[in-house]
Protein backbone atom coordinates (compact mmCIF):
# COMPACT_ATOMS: atom_id res chain seq x y z
CA UNK A 1 0.00 0.00 0.00
CA UNK A 2 1.50 3.29 -1.11
CA UNK A 3 1.30 6.47 0.90
CA UNK A 4 1.52 10.00 -0.44
CA UNK A 5 3.63 12.41 1.47
CA UNK A 6 2.55 16.04 1.50
CA UNK A 7 4.90 18.78 0.42
CA UNK A 8 6.88 20.03 3.40
CA UNK A 9 7.33 23.78 3.32
CA UNK A 10 10.55 25.30 4.59
CA UNK A 11 9.20 27.98 6.92
CA UNK A 12 12.61 29.62 7.23
CA UNK A 13 12.85 30.18 3.46
CA UNK A 14 9.39 31.78 3.54
CA UNK A 15 10.63 34.52 5.88
CA UNK A 16 11.86 37.93 4.79
CA UNK A 17 14.30 40.17 6.62
CA UNK A 18 13.12 43.52 7.95
CA UNK A 19 15.02 46.53 9.29
CA UNK A 20 13.74 47.87 12.60
CA UNK A 21 14.11 51.65 12.35
CA UNK A 22 14.43 54.19 15.18
CA UNK A 23 12.14 57.26 15.15
CA UNK A 24 13.34 60.52 13.49
CA UNK A 25 14.38 61.93 16.90
CA UNK A 26 17.03 59.19 17.00
CA UNK A 27 18.16 59.63 13.41
CA UNK A 28 16.11 56.84 11.77
CA UNK A 29 19.03 54.48 12.40
CA UNK A 30 18.63 50.73 12.02
CA UNK A 31 18.19 49.27 15.50
CA UNK A 32 18.14 45.63 14.42
CA UNK A 33 17.20 43.28 11.61
CA UNK A 34 14.70 40.49 12.07
CA UNK A 35 13.10 37.77 9.93
CA UNK A 36 9.34 37.28 9.65
CA UNK A 37 6.96 35.39 7.38
CA UNK A 38 4.34 38.12 7.89
CA UNK A 39 5.11 41.83 8.46
CA UNK A 40 2.01 42.16 10.64
CA UNK A 41 3.70 39.90 13.21
CA UNK A 42 6.32 42.61 13.74
CA UNK A 43 3.80 45.20 14.90
CA UNK A 44 3.91 45.54 18.67
CA UNK A 45 7.40 44.06 19.00
CA UNK A 46 9.61 45.88 21.52
CA UNK A 47 13.31 46.51 20.86
CA UNK A 48 15.80 47.45 23.60
CA UNK A 49 19.01 49.36 22.99
CA UNK A 50 21.22 51.82 24.87
CA UNK A 51 21.80 55.50 24.32
CA UNK A 52 25.47 54.61 23.83
CA UNK A 53 24.53 52.43 20.84
CA UNK A 54 22.76 55.42 19.28
CA UNK A 55 25.25 58.18 20.10
CA UNK A 56 28.58 56.43 20.54
CA UNK A 57 29.04 58.23 23.87
CA UNK A 58 30.36 55.63 26.36
CA UNK A 59 29.12 57.75 29.30
CA UNK A 60 25.54 56.91 28.20
CA UNK A 61 25.94 53.13 28.24
CA UNK A 62 23.74 52.87 31.38
CA UNK A 63 20.72 54.45 29.64
CA UNK A 64 18.39 51.80 28.24
CA UNK A 65 15.86 52.88 25.61
CA UNK A 66 12.82 50.92 24.45
CA UNK A 67 11.13 51.25 21.05
CA UNK A 68 7.94 49.57 19.83
CA UNK A 69 7.14 48.71 16.21
CA UNK A 70 3.99 50.57 15.14
CA UNK A 71 4.01 50.17 11.35
CA UNK A 72 5.76 48.34 8.51
CA UNK A 73 6.57 50.03 5.22
CA UNK A 74 8.22 47.76 2.67
CA UNK A 75 11.23 46.19 4.37
CA UNK A 76 11.29 48.74 7.20
CA UNK A 77 9.56 48.27 10.55
CA UNK A 78 8.97 51.76 11.97
CA UNK A 79 9.08 52.30 15.72
CA UNK A 80 7.90 54.73 18.37
CA UNK A 81 9.66 55.66 21.61
CA UNK A 82 8.19 53.47 24.35
CA UNK A 83 10.27 54.57 27.33
CA UNK A 84 13.68 54.54 28.96
CA UNK A 85 15.27 53.26 32.16
CA UNK A 86 18.63 53.72 33.84
CA UNK A 87 20.49 50.51 34.66
CA UNK A 88 19.86 49.31 38.22
CA UNK A 89 23.59 48.96 38.93
CA UNK A 90 24.07 52.59 37.98
CA UNK A 91 21.26 53.75 40.28
CA UNK A 92 22.61 51.65 43.15
CA UNK A 93 26.02 53.25 42.69
CA UNK A 94 24.51 56.67 43.42
CA UNK A 95 23.22 55.72 46.88
CA UNK A 96 25.26 57.11 49.78
CA UNK A 97 25.01 56.58 53.52
CA UNK A 98 23.69 59.45 55.62
CA UNK A 99 21.89 60.99 52.68
CA UNK A 100 18.28 60.97 51.48
CA UNK A 101 16.64 59.72 48.31
CA UNK A 102 13.41 61.47 47.32
CA UNK A 103 11.41 59.74 44.59
CA UNK A 104 8.38 60.86 42.62
CA UNK A 105 6.24 59.29 39.90
CA UNK A 106 4.32 61.78 37.76
CA UNK A 107 1.97 61.45 34.78
CA UNK A 108 2.54 64.42 32.48
CA UNK A 109 0.89 65.61 29.26
CA UNK A 110 3.03 67.15 26.54
CA UNK A 111 2.23 70.09 24.31
CA UNK A 112 1.24 67.69 21.50
CA UNK A 113 -1.00 65.64 23.84
CA UNK A 114 1.13 62.59 24.62
CA UNK A 115 0.90 61.23 28.16
CA UNK A 116 4.16 60.08 29.70
CA UNK A 117 4.82 58.58 33.14
CA UNK A 118 8.06 60.00 34.52
CA UNK A 119 10.05 58.61 37.47
CA UNK A 120 12.41 61.06 39.18
CA UNK A 121 14.88 60.56 42.03
CA UNK A 122 16.60 63.39 43.91
CA UNK A 123 19.64 62.48 46.00
CA UNK A 124 20.68 64.88 48.75
CA UNK A 125 24.16 65.53 50.10
CA UNK A 126 23.03 64.86 53.67
CA UNK A 127 20.02 63.34 55.36
CA UNK A 128 17.08 65.75 55.30
CA UNK A 129 13.85 65.86 57.29
CA UNK A 130 10.30 65.02 56.22
CA UNK A 131 9.22 68.61 55.51
CA UNK A 132 12.28 69.15 53.29
CA UNK A 133 11.55 65.93 51.40
CA UNK A 134 7.98 67.06 50.88
CA UNK A 135 9.12 70.44 49.56
CA UNK A 136 11.62 68.85 47.17
CA UNK A 137 9.02 66.39 45.86
CA UNK A 138 6.66 69.32 45.24
CA UNK A 139 9.40 71.08 43.24
CA UNK A 140 9.91 67.92 41.18
CA UNK A 141 6.18 67.61 40.49
CA UNK A 142 5.52 71.26 39.67
CA UNK A 143 8.55 71.54 37.43
CA UNK A 144 7.96 68.40 35.33
CA UNK A 145 4.25 69.18 34.87
CA UNK A 146 5.02 72.73 33.76
CA UNK A 147 7.91 71.67 31.53
CA UNK A 148 6.03 68.86 29.79
CA UNK A 149 3.08 71.13 28.97
CA UNK A 150 5.44 73.51 27.17
CA UNK A 151 7.27 70.86 25.09
CA UNK A 152 6.39 68.33 22.41
CA UNK A 153 7.06 64.66 23.17
CA UNK A 154 10.29 64.69 21.15
CA UNK A 155 11.49 67.85 22.89
CA UNK A 156 10.71 66.41 26.32
CA UNK A 157 12.50 63.11 25.55
CA UNK A 158 15.50 65.05 24.28
CA UNK A 159 15.71 67.12 27.47
CA UNK A 160 15.24 64.06 29.70
CA UNK A 161 17.95 62.01 27.98
CA UNK A 162 20.23 65.01 27.63
CA UNK A 163 20.12 65.69 31.37
CA UNK A 164 18.59 69.16 31.13
CA UNK A 165 15.49 68.22 33.15
CA UNK A 166 17.63 66.75 35.93
CA UNK A 167 19.92 69.80 36.04
CA UNK A 168 17.05 72.27 36.26
CA UNK A 169 15.26 70.33 39.01
CA UNK A 170 18.53 70.16 40.97
CA UNK A 171 18.98 73.91 40.65
CA UNK A 172 15.51 74.60 42.03
CA UNK A 173 15.75 71.99 44.78
CA UNK A 174 19.05 73.43 46.07
CA UNK A 175 17.05 76.36 47.41
CA UNK A 176 15.56 73.88 49.88
CA UNK A 177 18.53 71.64 50.70
CA UNK A 178 21.99 70.68 49.34
CA UNK A 179 21.45 68.37 46.35
CA UNK A 180 24.02 65.90 45.10
CA UNK A 181 22.22 64.58 42.03
CA UNK A 182 18.85 64.33 40.27
CA UNK A 183 18.01 61.57 37.81
CA UNK A 184 14.95 61.00 35.63
CA UNK A 185 15.56 57.28 35.98
CA UNK A 186 12.61 55.95 34.05
CA UNK A 187 9.88 56.99 31.64
CA UNK A 188 6.98 55.18 30.03
CA UNK A 189 4.69 56.32 27.22
CA UNK A 190 1.09 55.78 28.36
CA UNK A 191 -1.24 57.50 25.90
CA UNK A 192 -0.95 58.88 22.38
CA UNK A 193 -3.28 61.21 20.44
CA UNK A 194 -5.54 59.48 17.95
CA UNK A 195 -8.44 60.34 15.61
CA UNK A 196 -10.94 59.88 18.45
CA UNK A 197 -8.87 61.42 21.23
CA UNK A 198 -6.26 59.79 23.46
CA UNK A 199 -5.65 56.07 23.10
CA UNK A 200 -3.33 53.61 24.89
CA UNK A 201 0.26 53.70 23.63
CA UNK A 202 0.57 49.92 23.77
CA UNK A 203 0.46 48.46 20.27
CA UNK A 204 -0.83 44.95 19.55
CA UNK A 205 -0.32 43.08 16.31
CA UNK A 206 -3.50 42.74 14.19
CA UNK A 207 -2.81 38.99 14.12
CA UNK A 208 -2.90 38.83 17.93
CA UNK A 209 -6.10 40.87 17.96
CA UNK A 210 -7.71 38.41 15.55
CA UNK A 211 -6.68 35.46 17.71
CA UNK A 212 -8.09 37.03 20.86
Amino acid sequence: MSTRKGVVKDKWKMKKWYNIIAPPLFGNVVLATTPSDDPLKLIGRVVETTLYDLTGDISQVHVKIYFQVVNVEGENALTRFKGHELARDYMRSLIRRKSSKIQGIFDVTTKDNYVLRVYIATLTSFRCNTSQKRAIRRIMRDYILEKAAALTLDELINEILGGKISAEIAERARKIYPIRRVEVYKSKLLMVPGPNGLQPAKVVSPIQKGAA
